[in-house]
């Protein structure tokens, strides 16, 4: 337990530039004091000891304004920054040296049972507001954009950015299909587009038909002269 904390205390220094010392990290990290307080949780959680770990998990959310289940399996030197509003489901699973920033969800979709919340590799980066929900696996290594929401298994080595996630980088390289915010289509010019094609589709067959009218005036009627 006392390993744990002090790998804790090691990650805040490494992932924030506005630590100061181990002093300040310790009385002052709201993020850190629920992993500590989550830790408590889970091994009373195991021990099927359900009711007081999860007044542990709520009291934490109060001072802290960070949820995370009891049941949560969490890895050695997660880091919350800030944190605010970080919702952690019951059956989630954190590997290693990872990085959560506030408003994150790492929810279920449904009412379903068994495991419903994702899976979550080493090293990997969840920016502030991203929604990870459902039973899937996020790799090693990856990078899940601001606001995004994922909700199909992320590759290793890979950055995932809009709603819905989509993948834009993988191992370096930037992947052919990814979404371009700078070309989105308009529904409203694009319905113009349709309405003009339409009336000038319009126009040319009525003057086809002018035209033809045009020729029949001209046909001589049977013992007379020409039609005017």
């Amino acid at each position: 337990m006392l390993r744990n904390m002090k790998s804790d205390i090691q990650a805040v220094l490494e992932n924030d530039p506005a630590a100061r010392n181990m002093f300040e990290i310790v009385f002052t990290y709201s993020g850190l004091h629920a992993i500590w307080a989550h830790r408590i949780a889970h091994r009373l959680f195991k021990r099927k000891w359900f009711t007081l770990a999860r007044m542990i998990s709520q009291l934490s959310r109060f001072f802290t304004g960070i949820e995370i289940h009891p049941g949560a399996r969490i890895g050695n030197r997660l880091f919350i920054d800030h944190g605010m509003g970080i919702v952690i489901g019951e059956t989630c699973e954190i590997g290693d040296n990872v990085i959560i920033y506030q408003g994150v969800t790492l929810g279920g979709t449904g009412k379903e049972k068994g495991k419903r919340h994702p899976t979550i590799g080493n090293n990997v980066v969840i920016a502030s507001g991203a929604k990870v929900l459902g039973s899937f696996t996020v790799g090693d290594n990856v990078n899940i954009g601001a606001n995004s929401v994922v909700l199909r298994e992320v590759p290793a080595n890979s950055t995932v950015v809009g709603i819905p996630g989509r993948i834009v980088k993988r191992n370096g390289a930037r992947v052919n299909d990814r979404l371009n915010h700078a070309q989105l289509p308009d529904p409203v010019i694009e319905m113009l587009r349709a309405m003009q094609k339409e009336v000038s589709d319009l126009r040319a067959e009525l003057e086809q038909e002018k035209e033809l009218a045009k020729e029949r005036n001209k046909q001589p009627v049977a013992g007379g002269e020409p039609r005017l």
